[in-house]
């Protein structure tokens, strides 16, 4: 945290832009990075987008559950898309400026498409919850107007909060040094940055990271422990296989995502390691979005063989 006094207003740099760092220390391996984050973000969209396509074209994946995974595939692409196209222009062109609103705007809607995230996977496993654990009223619970006031709200959600957020850190004074040691706007890197204390910027921050990452991840964490233990009390060990076949695709994404958050924002700043940061912050925008769809589909036999039928086609 910084708590130096405020510098004089003539002593102020006047920052109207930023220089993202990105893996500038690895310049040697500027191009074998482009091509491999490229071919990640054509796997995604590819992926995700396929994910998409099925679930609105297949008869079979019309239950809520499809619906909400088609949703989700699509937040992925929306999610990588708000920092990946940047850092590929970065490593291609070896321009890293970025202007002071492009950060804001490349910050606020990466907290956006996270946050939601976190909300849609306490949604999902709310679906799951009541298609086990109250089998018989899930198409009355979960019906068509319910599915929807859910991913509205999920989506909509923390938009004015966020958007206050990034207001409010981008109102701060910048001074001295204008890299960002980063592939993208994040929050800490951007607060480094900051002159003057920045302890009132950080305890918002963290109550949010409480109330869209802790909260969630506490509400699915509830929600498990229903549904193992009504999934032990079923009589066969068929059921039981089944039961949990439906909801080990969705605990594996959860703790992969949720884990990696959790490390990265609800550290203490001063333990923030920037080498570290980036290859979490990789793992989280990255990897867990390329590897959602194989970890649902590989997964899930309804899904495969839609798989199959739109390949046959």
């Amino acid at each position: 945290m910084h708590h130096q006094e405020k510098p004089r207003e003539d002593n102020l740099t006047e920052l109207m832009e930023f220089v993202l760092l990105g893996f500038a220390d690895m310049p040697h391996l500027h191009w074998f990075l482009f091509g491999l984050f490229l071919i990640f973000y054509i796997i995604i969209l590819m992926s995700n987008g396929t994910i998409f396509l099925i679930t609105k074209m297949d008869p079979a994946l019309q239950s809520p559950m499809y619906f909400f995974l088609a949703n989700f595939s699509f937040l992925e692409i929306c999610y990588v898309s708000a920092t990946l196209p940047k850092m590929l222009m970065n490593l291609g062109t070896q321009r890293r400026r970025i202007s002071l609103v492009a950060c804001a705007t490349q910050m606020c809607f990466a907290l956006m498409f996270g946050g939601t995230e976190c909300l849609f996977l306490a949604v999902m496993a709310y679906d799951r919850y009541v298609a086990i654990c109250n089998p018989l009223h899930y198409p009355l619970v979960m019906n068509y107007r319910v599915c929807i006031q859910l991913v509205a709200g999920s989506w909509t959600f923390g938009i004015p909060v966020l958007i206050e957020l990034t207001y409010q850190i981008f109102s701060l004074p910048f001074c001295g040094s204008k890299q960002i040691n980063h592939f993208f706007c994040d929050i800490f890197p951007i607060l480094r940055l900051a002159c003057g204390d920045t302890f009132v910027n950080e305890m918002l921050i963290y109550i949010l990271v409480v109330l869209f990452v802790m909260v969630p991840f506490l509400l699915i964490l509830g929600s498990y422990t229903k549904i193992v233990s009504i999934i032990l009390k079923l009589p066969s060990a068929t059921s039981r296989a089944k039961a949990f076949s439906t909801c080990s695709s969705h605990l594996m994404v959860v703790v992969l995502f949720f884990g990696s958050v959790i490390v990265t924002y609800l550290r203490p700043n001063t333990r923030h390691s920037e080498g570290t940061d980036k290859v979490i912050s990789l793992f989280y925008t990255i990897l867990i979005p390329m590897f959602n769809p194989m970890i649902y589909s590989l997964r899930n036999k309804d899904v495969i063989m839609a798989l199959r039928k739109l390949l046959c086609r």
